[in-house]
């Protein structure tokens, strides 16, 4: 038995036959718990691995391989009607990085925004009907095209986010008067973090994103958000 310390890919620890804990059976649960969910847990708790899983159960691109990847746990012999329906969109924030200044924060959210929207393009780029525009300047801008790209096709968009506060609370948690003066300019206001999920609720349900699931320690910082 091949136990996956520090794996958190889901499609690899399947293929490569490693031991899992299958939590798939919650799978019909979270779709009735709502269209928009918030998973906060400690760190090392299994958060990755989850959103991992949901990314190949509902990916579009995956029906193919369902079999392969769920015929061997608990959904894969009742699964749900959403199974593959999706468009998804994986956004981990602790890639992000907190150095810097308000308008550097801004610029490297942006940055990493605009690069996972790129590589959402081109992984999806036999199923896109029009193609997507990447707003160097404005990453609010390339996820509303993504958005517009995605309704086209008639497929919704499941937006995942791991880790939402991670750069947030590193800022929080610094002793300074300059942290806590970035923490509040992008949380508050127009702020980055704001604008981002200001865009995000108002896109929920009604222009093509479907679903969202986020995951993060805390709840101090989306308490901060809303």
């Amino acid at each position: 038995m091949k136990f996956p310390y520090g794996i958190s890919d889901f499609d690899s620890l399947i293929t490569e036959q490693y031991h899992y804990v299958d939590r798939t059976d919650h799978i019909p649960l979270l779709e009735t718990a709502g269209n928009q969910l918030l998973f906060l847990r400690p760190r090392r708790f299994g958060k990755s691995l989850l959103l991992s899983m949901l990314e190949n159960y509902y990916d579009l691109k995956k029906a193919d391989r369902f079999d392969e990847l769920f015929g061997g746990v608990a959904i894969g012999q009742t699964p749900t009607a959403e199974r593959n329906r999706y468009f998804v969109l994986k956004w981990d924030f602790s890639e992000v990085s907190a150095q810097g200044d308000k308008e550097e924060i801004k610029q490297n959210l942006y940055r990493y925004l605009n690069a996972r929207i790129s590589s959402f393009s081109y992984y999806y780029r036999d199923v896109l009907s029009v193609p997507l525009q990447i707003d160097p300047r404005d990453a609010l801008a390339s996820f509303q095209s993504l958005l517009n790209a995605t309704q086209q096709t008639g497929h919704p968009l499941y937006l995942l986010i791991d880790e939402y506060d991670n750069f947030a609370n590193e800022l929080m948690m610094g002793h300074r008067s300059a942290d806590e003066s970035r923490y509040q300019a992008i949380l508050t206001g127009e702020g980055v973090l704001k604008a981002l999920f200001k865009t995000i609720k108002a896109a929920a349900g009604t222009r093509g994103l479907g679903r969202v699931f986020i995951t993060g320690v805390s709840p101090v910082v989306m308490s901060d958000l809303t």
